[in-house]
């Protein structure tokens, strides 16, 4: 038998056994922008161990971009989809059973914009990407030169941008009843409460004054933006998940997730309406969420771009097969080790020893097989998170981040090859904005040098790096070594320069 010959998954066939809670969901309480899998296999899952425990109303209103192909199976499924949680020892399925209905933004943008000013809803949450905040890469402000930006402060439907989208949500909401609302990012970014509320208040200043005193106000009195730290390795669908959903439950699911059996999430508790009891699923609610963002957005995202990019330009789809290379573990326990380390500041409480050994048995799930291609997209927005302030902590130092440069040199070598490289298939399908504006810089700089000089001073990894050309020069010297001799020797020569390089002149 087929999955096209079995029951669709829905409310009438699944097995109450595998519901992670029973309870009838009675009332939207969180819209949440952004219906990926993460969502879906993170906060989903947090929200779905919170009814369990109590009851309350926070069924979620899921809101897809743009694409229409997972809001559609999710109604044909009454909202219903299995997280598949795969472990070398085996796996199993669960059903969140949280959401209430799917939208479209682009397709039904009124619907989404009263679905964010309805009194019902407290929480407005958002996974979007990196990218889909729509700063300057260069700056970290609002990019008012980005014509979904522009099109959104002129006020034309529907809203191009997240930004624009809950901003003309808020203020709908505080002409129809003005009741205070939070916002919640679920995105890695550093600081993403933060960098949420000031984008917010960055596209509210420049809207024209009687709209921008209206907002304000109001932005400052009723709306919370919560730091939060997300954590949970979940990788793109396949066919291979749908076969274990049908294989665990004799059952037809189109969209199922998989998701490592590990998962995290910190937040500062500052609601402006309530919330759900997170806590239930195991949720840790702290007044200083950064040394757990620093330790997930350095140690294990930092360390995972570098796996990502070694591996893909070596030939290897997966991250545990990239991970059981002995050369690229070594190279990620040294930038964890060497760079990343000495950056943070460990949380009280935390074995850190015990976190960095889950880390590499993390990377090394191979029944996940999370793909090189996926960790390593949009490197132009998350390496610019990741790598500037612990490089420059070593460089301040008199200290080379040779690691670090090494991450550099392999992303730029994943997007914008030198001659005599191919970066092979699996570099080739990392998706980034940033990738054509650097084969063009490629094409019109004469030398390796003179490319990275010209990319590093032209913004990817923001201003201050840019003003140590000792780095930019050894980002050149490994796309030299990786060009010239492959990932392997690069990455003994990273090992080779830590050990025995003299420090630096301050």
């Amino acid at each position: 038998m087929t999955t096209t010959d079995l029951p669709t998954l829905n409310s009438r066939t699944v097995a109450a056994s595998s519901l992670l809670h029973r309870r009838a969901l009675a009332e939207t309480g969180i819209v949440h922008l952004g219906l990926g899998n993460f969502h879906r296999a993170h906060q989903a899952v947090y929200t779905a161990a919170a009814l369990d425990h109590t009851d309350g109303p926070w069924g979620i209103l899921g809101v897809a971009s743009r694409s229409a192909a997972v809001a559609d199976a999710l109604r044909a499924q009454d909202f219903r989809y299995g997280v598949v949680e795969i472990s070398p020892t085996g796996s199993r399925v669960t059903i969140p059973a949280v959401h209430t209905g799917a939208l479209v933004a682009t397709q039904q943008p009124d619907a989404v914009l009263d679905a964010v000013a309805a009194p019902a809803t407290r929480i407005v949450s958002l996974t979007v990407t990196e990218h889909g905040y729509t700063f300057s890469p260069r700056t970290g402000h609002l990019d008012t030169e980005h014509d979904g930006v522009r099109s959104d402060l002129r006020g034309e439907a529907p809203p191009r941008t997240t930004i624009g989208l809950i901003v003309r949500g808020l203020q709908r909401r505080l002409r129809s009843h003005a009741t205070p609302v939070t916002v919640l990012s679920c995105d890695n970014l550093a600081g993403n409460g933060g960098q949420t509320e000031r984008l917010v208040r960055e596209f509210t200043e420049a809207l024209p004054a009687a709209e921008r005193d209206e907002l304000l106000p109001w932005l400052a009195d009723a709306v919370t933006f919560p730091n939060t730290m997300v954590d949970r390795i979940v990788p793109a669908t396949t066919d291979a998940y749908r076969r274990t959903v049908a294989d665990r439950l004799g059952l037809r699911d189109e969209v199922p997730v998989a998701a490592e059996p590990f998962t995290m999430w910190v937040l500062e508790d500052r609601f402006a309406a309530g919330r759900p009891g997170w806590e239930h699923g195991g949720a840790l609610f702290t007044e200083d969420v950064e040394p757990y963002e620093l330790l997930k957005l350095r140690l294990l995202n930092g360390t995972h771009s570098l796996i990502a990019y070694l591996g893909a330009l070596d030939g290897r789809a997966t991250i545990p097969d990239a991970i059981g290379r002995p050369f690229v573990a070594e190279a990620a326990r040294r930038v964890l080790h060497d760079d990343y380390l000495p950056s943070l500041t460990v949380p009280a409480g935390l074995d850190l020893d015990a976190y960095v050994a889950q880390l590499f048995d993390r990377w090394a799930n191979t029944a996940l097989g999370h793909r090189t291609q996926q960790v390593g997209s949009d490197g132009s927005v998350k390496l610019r998170q990741r790598v500037p302030d612990p490089a420059l902590r070593q460089l301040r130092g008199g200290r080379m981040p040779h690691h670090l440069a090494l991450t550099v040199a392999a992303y730029m070598c994943c997007m914008a090859p030198p001659t005599g490289l191919d970066a092979g298939p699996h570099a080739a399908a990392m998706a980034d904005p940033a990738r054509e504006e650097m084969r063009r810089t490629a094409e019109r700089t004469t030398s390796v040098r003179d490319f990275v000089t010209a990319v590093i001073n032209g913004g990817l990894l923001g201003d201050r790096l840019a003003e140590h050309p000792q780095f930019t020069e050894r980002v050149a010297e490994f796309i030299g070594i990786l060009a010239r001799h492959g990932t392997d020797a690069a990455a003994g020569a990273a090992a080779e320069a830590a050990d025995s390089e003299p420090l630096l002149a301050a």
